[in-house]
């Protein structure tokens, strides 16, 4: 499924946008994802023993590759996980757009799937999980951009994160399988 060089130009324009407050609209993620579903805090190591999402956190172990092209636009703010999650999210879900656009798939090397779709079972994320996190990360989007939010902007970023967790949820059922024999 290939998006349009228009889709593309959105998603990297409201990219640019979100940049310029990584800390603030990774709050905003949170909170939409703790207003749509508080059973999803226990999911977040860094929610668990909190009553309100933290504004820093401890230094994280997390450390991608710098393999993509939006990935080190974040990469200033990857020592604090809170805002490390959030980033990858939408990192990820930028990557799944370029990716649709140049190549009409998205492609994730199998080691990274695996341990996405590893991760995500062993937390016991859910199929509606990933539909509140695709909510919060549209609405922090569309909060982001303000008036220059579209049907078109939503539909590429929809379109990147469908993708991109319909990938992460077959490496789970996949895990999962592989756990059952």
């Amino acid at each position: 499924m290939a998006l349009t060089e228009k889709q593309e130009v959105l998603v990297k324009e409201s990219w640019e946008i979100l940049q310029q407050n990584v800390p603030e609209y990774s709050i905003r993620f949170y909170q939409r994802i703790m207003e749509v579903a508080p059973e999803a805090k226990n999911l977040f190591s860094f929610l668990r023993d909190s009553d309100e999402i933290p504004r820093t956190t401890p230094t994280s172990k997390l450390t991608p590759r710098r393999s993509s092209s939006c990935l080190h636009l974040f990469f200033p703010f990857l020592g604090d996980f809170t805002y490390t999650v959030s980033s990858l999210c939408l990192t990820q879900t930028c990557e799944s757009v370029i990716q649709l656009r140049e190549r009409g798939a998205v492609t994730i090397e199998d080691s990274t799937m695996k341990h996405l779709g590893s991760l995500h079972l062993k937390i016991g994320v859910t199929d509606r999980h990933f539909d509140v996190v695709r909510d919060a990360l549209l609405r922090t989007i569309e909060g982001a951009v303000g008036e220059k939010w579209s049907k078109e902007m939503e539909g590429a970023w929809g379109t990147g994160y469908d993708q991109l967790a319909a990938a992460i949820q077959a490496a789970m059922k996949d895990g999962a399988a592989a756990t059952a024999n």
